[in-house]
């Protein structure tokens, strides 16, 4: 089984009350996640995070800490994911879609929303002294 390493950016608006999103494109559907995704060779978790979050958002991040780890086996890929959650800052950029072909939408979400979708991958939003915080979670095997 192949492991791919995944790193996903949290950007929280205090102000707001919301969550940085991004509406995938998939093959006959949409799903909303944060940004992130596959870690390239030679790049380190925090890199992919920033990358990922520019790529997919047109944000510049500074990552925090992190603050989540799932996995899941996708039984059809033959693949071992490993997801990591970062807290992620803005310094810079502005909100745009550059890759159309895989992105459909860059919304702020609100936080109740937000978590629905995130509890799909793998994530629980938890408030702990008012700040959110996200626990490891094994995702077992999808088919």
């Amino acid at each position: 089984m192949k492991r791919v390493d995944v790193s996903y950016s949290f950007i929280f608006d205090e102000n707001k009350q919301a969550v940085l999103m991004v509406k995938n494109r998939r093959e006959d559907s949409f799903d909303f996640t944060l940004p992130g995704g596959a870690v390239e060779a030679g790049e380190t978790l925090s890199q992919a995070a920033v990358r990922e979050t520019r790529e997919e958002t047109g944000y510049e991040i500074e990552v925090g800490n992190l603050i989540a780890v799932s996995e899941v086996f996708f039984a059809s890929k033959g693949h071992h994911a490993v997801f990591f959650t970062f807290m992620g800052r803005i310094i810079g950029g502005e909100m745009r879609i550059s890759r159309p072909e895989e992105i459909a939408d860059v919304v702020w979400m609100d936080v109740s929303s937000a978590a629905r979708w995130l509890r799909k991958g793998g994530i629980e939003l938890q408030e702990q002294s008012s700040r959110l915080g996200a626990p490891y979670r094994d995702r077992g095997i999808v088919k």
